[in-house]
């Protein structure tokens, strides 16, 4: 099965009319310097001083901050690593997850993402929101 796709307009009204939840898969540093209202945070990649290396911990905080049924919408910077988190998401058993094409930041003028599109960002979030808070949920 395909992950759908939507753009971010279309990400912004499932999360307003159908009750969709926006989750960021961007490491921490970029998900503090700014992110979609409301988004909760789970890496799925962790910035380090040799790059980017995978979150082993990501499907199991995933797995314990949401039911297999929460409606999610996935999202990074630009749209990769949402992607790939998606269809992980989806071969785990959740039957309602979209990937936000285009990410944060986009791809320049042609596929503008979330910001440059000008919907709610914000560099602060709620504690259970963050990767910390989700991380420290007993399942």
């Amino acid at each position: 099965m395909t992950v759908k796709r939507v753009s971010p307009e279309e990400a912004k009204k499932l999360i307003d009319d159908e009750g969709y939840v926006y989750v960021d898969v961007r490491s921490l540093p970029e998900f503090e310097a700014g992110h979609p209202t409301g988004a909760f945070n789970v890496p799925l990649m962790h910035q380090g001083p040799a790059g980017m290396s995978p979150n082993p911990e990501f499907m199991a905080v995933m797995e314990t901050s949401f039911p297999k049924a929460a409606r999610l919408v996935v999202g990074c910077k630009a749209g990769g690593r949402s992607a790939r988190a998606a269809a992980m998401l989806e071969s785990a058993g959740f039957t309602s997850v979209v990937d936000q094409k285009a990410g944060y930041e986009g791809h320049g003028p042609a596929e503008p993402g979330w910001r440059p599109q000008g919907l709610p960002v914000s560099t602060q979030a709620p504690a259970d929101h963050t990767y910390e808070g989700l991380r420290s949920r007993k399942p």
